[in-house]
């Protein structure tokens, strides 16, 4: 839920702050006069008002059904949110389905985080193949007030009734008490939830999901409140299995990032034991927040064992309110892309999550700009324009400091998003264009890199509103909104102390 009351969450006016990011001559007095456009064009979007967290997807009758957190009364300024619903049998086009677990129908309030699964044996009581919702609720929004609260669905997961008005899972008079992650153990029988409690992950049990017992908890301090906890088993190509946790996190006061921390290690069941104690992170960006992973499945519903789905919220809790689109387009709310996560073995022995845009992305491709391979020392710009696309390209050099790309340049090329590697990180950087962090302090995020190795793969997904960079095959991630003009769309490579060159620079655009 963000570590923010929900009475905090919409508080202020979110039009007055965006205002100020609309480039000059654009309007800004309301979303149906604005002359400009910055609703992304091939990322999801809330059609209208406010989204934050995804909800994991759950595959029903042959297409994913993605629930995320939305106010629909955002712009005049009433709290809470409801679970709406969008389905997609590709992870790239979405049909919004509108509202599926409304929000103050019961004297619990709104709905937060939690998730749905498919009760295909009827443990429930529902009946076999009913759609089972573990939310977090927080009647007077107290610091020991979140408790789990169930809602169940006979309709194949498109509308929700709640079950009773008392929670399955009472608040122990703890602060931080959400999203509770829920999964099947087939093995043993059992339903398992894992809950976000402060800076521990609980364990709990349950035969029939609307009663559970506390069974073991992962403490992790130094990282900030853990949120939207995530647990799954994955197998590598090379035949490994791990299981790994995941929690979002914020981790900008230990120099870390504040997106999607996970351990991999094992679990037998009732509790979880990491290879190692301090995390990896799944984005190295500043707007990869509240992700929840999911199963792969194949158009016939089979289950890929080595491919995990992902999906994020394209915001920050810092700066959720400062958004040109709430003006341009009447929305606050843009997701990443659709990512395939794999486990890899590194060099050094020890695994690691991969991250790529979800395959069938290739599928709405439109229009493609090959420019080859390209030399560049200092400065070139290149003969493209463009607000939405990706680049994809492999610099290699002999001897350098750094090599990249400037993204949404502007004609006179002042402003521009900045992505490559410079000495021994690879980074984005969003401060030379309009950025949401008004503080200053978050605009360049970095992740490891060798140069001795003199080359680096980047797969760039460039939109109106966000930049995702992969490197080296998804080793690392980086996801960071940004607010560039509308005009500026120039495109440049550059190197800095040497030369360079970019090998199958290619651009693709997308119609979805």
């Amino acid at each position: 839920m963000g570590g923010i009351t929900r009475r905090a969450l919409f508080a202020g006016s979110a039009v007055g702050a965006a205002g100020a990011l609309l480039p000059a001559g654009s309007a800004g007095a309301g979303p149906r006069r604005a002359a400009v456009s910055y609703r992304a064009a091939y990322h999801f979007t809330v059609p209208e008002q406010w989204k934050n967290d995804p909800q994991r997807p759950v595959w029903i009758d042959g297409a994913y059904h993605y629930y995320y957190l939305h106010n629909a009364d955002y712009l005049t300024g009433e709290i809470g949110t409801a679970w709406r619903l969008a389905t997609s049998t590709d992870l790239v086009s979405f049909t919004d389905r509108g509202i599926a677990v409304p929000k103050d129908t019961t004297p619990n309030g709104d709905v937060w985080s939690g998730s749905a699964v498919v009760d295909s044996g009827g443990t429930a009581g529902f009946g076999a193949g009913a759609v089972v919702v573990l939310a977090t609720m927080s009647p007077h929004d107290g610091p020991a007030d979140q408790a789990q609260y169930l809602y169940y669905s006979t309709d194949g997961g498109r509308t929700f009734t709640p079950h009773g008005t008392d929670p399955v899972l009472p608040n122990p008079g703890v602060r931080d008490f959400r999203d509770p992650k829920v999964i099947r153990d087939e093995e043993r029988g059992r339903w398992v939830m894992t809950l976000a409690e402060n800076d521990k992950v609980g364990f709990y049990h349950s035969a029939d999901l609307r009663s559970w017992r506390y069974v073991s908890g992962f403490v992790r301090g130094g990282i900030g409140v853990l949120e939207c906890p995530d647990l799954f088993r994955i197998r590598a190509a090379d035949g490994t299995v791990k299981w790994v946790l995941g929690v979002s996190a914020n981790g900008k006061a230990a120099g870390l990032p504040n997106t999607y921390a996970y351990w991999t290690g094992s679990f037998d069941g009732s509790a979880f034991t990491a290879d190692v104690s301090e995390p990896q992170w799944l984005d190295h960006g500043w707007d990869w927040y509240g992700a929840v992973t999911f199963d792969k499945r194949g158009a016939d519903g089979t289950l890929d064992e080595e491919t995990r789905c992902a999906i994020g919220w394209l915001n920050n809790w810092d700066y959720a309110q400062i958004t040109p689109t709430i003006d341009s387009d009447g929305f606050n709310g843009t997701d990443s892309i659709v990512r395939e996560i794999t486990l890899k073995r590194g060099a050094d022995g020890t695994y690691h999550l991969a991250s790529r845009p979800v395959t069938a992305l290739d599928r709405y491709v439109s229009r493609t700009v090959r420019l080859g391979d390209l030399e560049v020392e200092g400065t070139r710009l290149l003969d493209y324009r463009g607000t939405a696309y990706e680049l994809t390209c492999e610099i290699t050099w002999d001897q350098l400091t750094g090599a990249g790309v400037q993204l949404r340049r502007s004609p006179d090329g002042v402003r521009h998003i900045d992505a490559g590697v410079h000495r021994d990180y690879a980074y984005l950087n969003r401060r030379a264009t309009v950025s949401p962090d008004m503080s200053g302090r978050w605009q360049e995020s970095h992740s490891p890199f060798d140069p001795a190795r003199r080359s680096v793969k980047l797969r760039i997904l460039v939109d109106r509103t966000s930049v995702e960079m992969f490197v080296d095959d998804g080793r690392y991630a980086h996801s960071s909104a940004a607010f560039p003009y509308l005009v500026d769309a120039g495109l440049a490579l550059f190197t800095v102390e040497g030369k360079a060159v970019f090998r199958n620079t290619v651009v693709r655009e997308f119609t979805v």
